[in-house]
C-alpha cells in the first residue's frame, strides 16, 4: 500500500509540471518547432526518470525495476497514438499553433480516464487474481494481430467515432482561432452555443488515448500489480510524448518497422504472466532489459531500412 504523502509528492509534480507548461512555455498560441519539441520532450524523459528514482528509493529495487518497465512499455506503445493524432490534426486541417492547445487539454482528460481504468482494473485483480490470465491472453492476441496486420493507412474520416461525432455536434463548419466553443450569432450563424472542428479534435485525441490506453494498461497490469506504478508510470509516459509529438509527427515514419518490435513485447508480457501461473515469475531487471532490447532492436532496425526516404507529403493545413 503506497502512503498518502508518496501520491502527493506524485500529485505536485504532476501539477507543477501541467502549470509550467501552460502558464510560462505556452501562454500564446505558436507553432512548436522541432528543435523546442526535442527540448522539452527531454525535460519531461528526466522528470519522468527522476520520479522512477523517487519510487525505487521509496519503494525499493522491485518497485523501480517495474516503474521504469512500465515507463518504457507505455511510451513504446504510444508511438501508433502518434500517427493517429496526425492524422486527426490533418484531417481537421488544424494549424501547428493550436496542436498544443488540443494536445494539453486532451493529457487533462488522459489523466482522469486513465485513473479511472487503473482503478477499475485495480479493482478486477484485487477481486479476481485469475483477470491477470485474461490480460495475457489479449496481449497474446494483440501481439499475434499487430505481427500479422498489413500496413494500411487509417482514414480518419471513415472511423465511426468521427462520423459519429461529426452528425451529432452542433459545429461551426470551420476553425475560430483556439477556441472549442464559440456564439454562432458572432460568427454568422444562428443563436446558441456551437463547438468547434478543434472541439472535434480534441474528442477524437481522447478517444485514440482510451483505444490505446485497452492494450498499454493491461500490459502494465501483467508487469506489476501496483496502482501506484501502473498510474505514475502511464502518466509521466503520456507527459513525455505529448511533448514529443511535434518532433515525431515529423518522421514517424523513420519507425515503421517498431510495430513489430512492440508485438513481440505484448506477447513476452503475456507469456510472462503465464508462467506465475505454473510457479515461474520472470524478474523484473529480466523484463526491462529484453524489453528495452527489443524496442531498441526495433527502432536500429526501422531507422536502417528506412535512412534516405522522404518524408510522406501532407496536406497543408
Amino acid at each position: 500500500m503506497t502512503e498518502l504523502w508518496i501520491w502527493g509528492v506524485f500529485a505536485a509534480v504532476v501539477i507543477t509540471l501541467l502549470a509550467f507548461d501552460l502558464g510560462v512555455l505556452h501562454k500564446d498560441d505558436r507553432e512548436i518547432g522541432v528543435k523546442e519539441s526535442l527540448k522539452l520532450s527531454a525535460f519531461y524523459i528526466a522528470a519522468g526518470l527522476a520520479f522512477g528514482g523517487f519510487v525505487w528509493w521509496q519503494k525499493g529495487a522491485t518497485a523501480g525495476m517495474d516503474y521504469y518497465t512500465g515507463f518504457l512499455v507505455e511510451k513504446s506503445l504510444s508511438m501508433d497514438n502518434v500517427f493517429v493524432i496526425s492524422l486527426i490534426f490533418t484531417s481537421l486541417a488544424v494549424p501547428r499553433e493550436y496542436q498544443h492547445r488540443v494536445l494539453f487539454w486532451g493529457i487533462l482528460g488522459a489523466i482522469v480516464m486513465r485513473a479511472v481504468m487503473i482503478g477499475l482494473g485495480a479493482a478486477l485483480v484485487h477481486e479476481f487474481s485469475w483477470i491477470l490470465l485474461v490480460f495475457g491472453a489479449f496481449l497474446l492476441f494483440t501481439g499475434v494481430k499487430m505481427l500479422l496486420s498489413d500496413d494500411e493507412e487509417t482514414d480518419i474520416e471513415q472511423n465511426r467515432i468521427f462520423r459519429y461525432l461529426k452528425s451529432h455536434l452542433k459545429m461551426t463548419p470551420k476553425l475560430q482561432g483556439h477556441h472549442f466553443f464559440v456564439d454562432g450569432s458572432k460568427v454568422g450563424l444562428t443563436a446558441g452555443r456551437y463547438a468547434t472542428p478543434l472541439f472535434l479534435a480534441l474528442l477524437m485525441v481522447e478517444a485514440a488515448d482510451l483505444i490505446f490506453a485497452v492494450d498499454s494498461i493491461p500490459a502494465i497490469f501483467a508487469i506489476t500489480q501496483d496502482p501506484f506504478i501502473v498510474y505514475t508510470s502511464n502518466i509521466f509516459a503520456i507527459l513525455g510524448l505529448r511533448a514529443l509529438y511535434f518532433a515525431l509527427a515529423a518522421m514517424v515514419h523513420r519507425f515503421h518497422y517498431l510495430k513489430y518490435a512492440l508485438a513481440i513485447v505484448l506477447i513476452f508480457i503475456g507469456i510472462k504472466i503465464g508462467l506465475v501461473y505454473v510457479d515461474y515469475k520472470i524478474p523484473s531487471p529480466i523484463s526491462l532489459v529484453v524489453t528495452f532490447g527489443l524496442l531498441l532492436a526495433g527502432v536500429l532496425y526501422s531507422m536502417h531500412k528506412t535512412r534516405g526516404e522522404p518524408i510522406p507529403e501532407k496536406p497543408q493545413s
